[in-house]
């Protein structure tokens, strides 16, 4: 995957900040948001900052998957919004995909906390 350029960065922050007070304000009527706290962790911006791909993750749900499906059903809502809020020559098409990155981190904290993977690694020090 090629590096982002920094307008690229740029534009991303500003969409992924934008999007997560746009969910926070709850005005989505998707069943599978109505409980869930969202966290919007990226927004990758295409070169053209046409397209944005949002990572984005829900506290205490067992299928992230589910909440990126609604927040795609929702994207239309979402995109008006985001233009409204937002300065870019053009709104960028939102894609939402479940960020499994917290749950990759935790599986690695609890395989290093495993007593055999302890010794090893205070054997190694």
């Amino acid at each position: 995957m090629k590096a982002q350029s920094q307008r690229q960065l740029r534009a991303g922050e500003l969409v992924r900040r934008a999007v997560a007070d746009i969910i926070r304000e709850g005005h989505l009527r998707e069943a599978a948001l109505s409980s869930a706290s969202i966290t919007v962790s990226e927004a990758r911006m295409s070169p053209d900052l046409r397209h944005a791909t949002v990572f984005v993750s829900a506290l205490g749900q067992s299928n992230p998957e589910a909440v990126a499906d609604a927040l795609n059903r929702a994207s239309g809502y979402l995109q008006k919004e985001l233009g409204r809020q937002i300065d870019l020559k053009f709104t960028p098409k939102l894609k939402f995909l479940a960020d499994d990155r917290f749950d990759e981190a935790t599986h690695i904290d609890e395989v290093l906390d495993r007593p055999g993977v302890k010794r090893d690694l205070d054997d190694g020090a």
